[in-house]
């Protein structure tokens, strides 16, 4: 059920009038928030006493808003929000369902013409409580049930927020520990006083299931009524003021009321504070309370709401545990259960699941046979769970785990009309999202963008820049179907809390785009480190925010002349690198980022070799990363800068991530065919053409790719960098044809001699075939290689090999399961007869054609271990080679 207790202290309905006779004072209509018995009771009760004016816990400046209520284009679940026009950020929701009493109130009030008024204490108020108090987030809960009643769990109490209070970031539990009275659910002790165990269950089976229409229809809340009356005389207000004002300013209110219209006075409100309102207190007493109250400047709207939102129990969330399965209630003329069932049936079918109508009789069957055994009048969720897992999920709780995020809680997203009002750059959002038909939605769902669309490049633009904002409206995920830079996969999900993102966003203009162009200026001001900045500029580009892009670059200039920490600049090149292929893909001139690249490139180039020196292991491995991301960075400058060169086949992928991880593409040679050399991790070679004004530039970026190889050779050759990273130079400078194989082999085949520390040739090694950089494919293709590493590693001493096993085993373990098995079967056939995988020879594939007798006794000592056998275990055949990179890799 919905989890709310009594109103302020987590929520009980109804508690209301005593008796309807002649002078008896205003109708006091005591409600759980968010619970469609209320909502049913206040309903008839309404029905029953057509009142003149119908008063109902909220913030009285949204007493404009409530016309709206009645618009066609307004679809609940909704919510009043409230921020402060100078701080935004400080915000308080007061969200509303279908089956919320006080939206039942209010459109019975519309339907009927009869005034409804909010009469809650002020937003003005409620928000400037919190921030002088010294939170740090927005005004939050200030009828939090900490200040209502005692609880025994934070947990089982949410909040009055429940649609009455505001619910904003700031739950009582975070506040300081002596705002908090020691508190229990006032749920929990009435079912405790009924004999239940569960307040839910006692709340369903007293409300939910009671039914309207029979008998006296303000009985409901004169018993409930009585109910909080004793609570409040056994438990008080905990010590909290805040109930005593909005109790005050309440009942001030409802005085106005009875002066205007008489006793014909109707008051919705949560059921905890009835006995507050009937208790007599002067008009007086009531204003003392309310002077010296801090205020802020607020303004009001309606937003769209989601049952998601619904059902939590902080942040923004109401703590309904169920709000599909209020909904349901409440909108379901009759036979709740078995429509209710027919609805699971019609979800899993649409899953593919076998599910019938033979299905469904047998589950209300059980529902039923259930609540009879458990002494309920009528199934509950409980019940009609258990069913559904029982006959329709056959035991199995992953289908189930399906109906309760479809069904019991819900994907529900609340629409409100365009007539409400909203800050500037709110409207100018909702005109670009009509224009490129992109619909917020609650339910999470994936968008695929081809860039050379019009269309799509104005969603990549609009989404870019709410990221820019901080409205999460989309993730940027990594694309399926190509892996081209013209293609983004988007995941899309819209979450009530955004529309407050928008309004603190309103601070750096009225539209999208000048709002993302001053906030991406006022971020590169800010930034810590010179990679923010160059991550800032690819946004700026992803976004195509223009303006914004000169003080960017800008600024990374003048970053870049000061940084001298080389790893630092290598962090930086690579994503501005990256930007450049935007200028083709996005039609976004690009020559001064060009300029500012190929300056930091030099920088890197002549710190580098330095900064390798006298490295630990973990220094080391960054630093390879390091010169990874160079090598692809520089690869694309070049391409970018020269039009003459050939253009390469291959995109590379973005994954639609604008300052994450680089792309991957495989290298091509001058003729566009694959070569043997798998992809390069860092960066993509790939996809440029000229850039505007990057043509007087190109000669000496053409000087760049030459440069950059002479660095690596230097680094290939000194005795004081890592072997890591002299490794990674020789295996980059092979795989662009710098290298000519036969060398490459005479310098693994030094690092390799017994000259050299294992630890070292094992770190030259993981340089040189690890990373992810398809090493395992060079090995398997190179048969000298392959050769001089297995010599190696049957070689490394018994007392070494175990230091030098992880690091082997994290170097090839990182190859595909397919490379894996082909270099042991190339191991296995042994040195200078693997041949082609074809041409092994005669026998079985996988096999060479004579028997090893050295490496068949190796396996003689373990046999006998295995066996029991009696006689020398260790003999002669434990010096064979059994440490092989066929157990490595294996």
């Amino acid at each position: 059920m919905d989890g709310g207790g009594v109103s302020g202290s987590g929520g009980v309905t109804g508690v209301g009038v005593r008796g309807r006779e002649a002078g008896a004072g205003p109708l006091l209509l005591g409600v759980r928030h968010h619970g469609p018995g209320s909502a049913r009771s206040v309903r008839a009760a309404l029905d029953a006493a057509r009142p003149r004016v119908v008063l109902i816990e909220g913030p009285p400046e949204a007493d404009a808003l409530i016309p709206l209520a009645a618009e066609e284009d307004m679809r609940p679940p909704v919510a009043l929000l409230a921020h402060a026009v100078d701080e935004p950020g400080r915000s308080a929701f007061w969200p509303l369902a279908e089956f919320s009493p006080e939206w039942v109130a209010i459109r019975w009030a519309l339907d009927h013409e009869v005034p409804a008024r909010f009469i809650d204490l002020p937003a003005t108020h409620t928000l400037a409580w919190g921030r002088d108090e010294g939170d740090e987030g927005p005004a939050g809960r200030p009828d939090d049930p900490a200040g209502e009643i005692p609880e025994t769990s934070p947990s089982e109490a949410p909040s009055d927020a429940h649609g009455t209070g505001p619910s904003g970031e700031d739950a009582v539990e975070d506040e300081p520990a002596v705002h908090v009275a020691v508190r229990v659910d006032p749920l929990g002790v009435l079912a405790e006083a009924a004999g239940y165990d569960d307040p839910e269950r006692w709340w369903e089976d007293v409300v939910e299931h009671r039914g309207t229409g029979q008998g006296d229809v303000f009985e409901p809340f004169t018993v409930l009524e009585e109910a909080m009356g004793v609570l409040r005389e056994t438990y008080g207000t905990g010590g909290h003021d805040r109930d005593l004002v909005r109790e005050a300013y309440m009942r001030l209110q409802v005085r106005a009321a009875q002066r205007e219209f008489g006793e014909d006075v109707a008051v919705v409100c949560g059921a905890w504070h009835v006995p507050a309102l009937r208790r007599k207190s002067t008009v007086a007493a009531d204003k003392a309370q309310l002077k010296g109250l801090p205020k802020v400047k607020a303004d009001m709207t309606w937003v769209p709401w989601t049952y998601r939102r619904l059902s939590r129990h902080s942040g923004y969330g109401a703590g309904i545990d169920s709000p599909g399965w209020y909904g349901h209630l409440f909108g379901a003329p009759d036979r709740p259960v078995e429509r209710w069932l027919t609805k699971v049936a019609g979800l899993l079918r649409d899953e593919d699941r076998i599910v019938s109508s033979a299905h469904v009789i047998e589950a209300v069957r059980l529902a039923e046979t259930l609540a009879a055994m458990r002494g309920r009048p009528l199934p509950g969720l409980s019940e009609t769970t258990d069913a559904v897992r029982a006959v329709m999920c056959e035991g199995s709780d992953v289908p189930l785990a399906l109906v309760h995020d479809r069904l019991v809680v819900g994907d529900v997203l609340g629409e409100v009309p365009q007539t409400a009002p909203a800050v500037p750059l709110q409207r100018d959002l909702d005109r670009i999202q009509r224009r490129l038909r992109l619909k917020p939605e609650a339910l999470e769902r994936e968008l695929e963008l081809d860039l050379r669309k019009e269309n799509d490049a104005g969603r990549s633009r609009l989404l870019h820049r709410l990221r820019l904002l901080g409205v999460a409206w989309g993730e940027p995920t990594a694309s399926r179907g190509s892996t081209g830079t013209f293609r983004e996969t988007w995941r899309l999900r819209w979450e009530p809390e955004l529309s407050v993102r928008v309004a603190e966003a309103g601070v750096w203009g009225t539209t999208v785009l000048a709002a993302a162009t001053a906030k991406a200026e006022a971020d590169a001001v800010s930034a810590s480190g010179l990679a923010d900045v160059t991550a800032l500029a690819e946004r700026c580009l992803l976004a195509e925010l223009p303006d914004a892009l000169p003080t960017v670059m800008q600024i990374l200039a003048d970053r870049a002349a000061l940084d001298a920490d080389v790893g630092h600049l290598a962090q930086a090149l690579p994503a501005l690198v990256r930007s450049l292929r935007y200028g083709d893909v996005r039609g976004t001139g690009t020559g001064a980022l060009t300029e500012v690249a190929a300056g930091l490139a030099e920088r890197v180039f002549v710190g580098l070799p330095p900064a390798c020196a006298a490295l630990d292991a973990e220094a080391a491995e960054e630093m390879r990363r390091h010169v990874d991301a160079v090598h692809g960075a520089v690869g694309l400058l070049s391409e970018v800068a020269d039009p003459e060169q050939d253009p390469p086949v291959a995109s590379g992928q973005r994954d639609g991530v604008p300052s994450g991880g680089p792309a991957t593409v495989p290298g091509k040679d001058s003729q566009g065919t694959a070569t043997a050399v798998p992809e390069q991790d860092p960066a993509a070679t790939a996809v440029s053409g000229p850039d505007d004004g990057g043509d007087a530039l190109a000669p000496a970026r053409r000087g760049l790719c030459g440069r950059w190889q002479a660095v690596l050779k230097v680094l290939s050759l000194r005795d004081t960098v890592p072997g890591v990273i002299r490794g990674r130079a020789v295996r980059l400078l092979l795989d662009d044809g710098e290298l000519a194989q036969d060398e490459a082999a005479r310098l693994m085949g030094l690092v390799l001699s017994p000259g050299t520390a294992p630890g070292d040739a094992a770190a030259w090694i993981e340089g040189f075939v690890g990373g992810g950089s398809g090493g395992g494919m060079l090995l398997v293709h190179d048969e000298r290689l392959l050769g001089l590493v297995d010599a190696w590693l049957t070689g490394v001493p018994a007392e070494a090999f175990t230091d030098v096993l992880p690091l082997l085993r994290r170097t090839f373990s990182a190859y595909e399961p397919g490379v894996r098995r082909t270099l042991g079967e190339l191991v296995r056939r042994g040195p200078g007869r693997r041949g082609s995988a074809a041409g092994a020879g005669a026998g079985i594939p996988g096999f060479g054609a004579d028997l090893d007798g050295d490496r068949a006794d190796a396996v003689l000592p373990v046999l006998r271990l295995l066996l029991g056998l009696d006689g020398d275990r260790y003999d002669d055949a434990t010096n064979a080679d059994d440490n092989d990179l066929a157990g490595v890799v294996g």
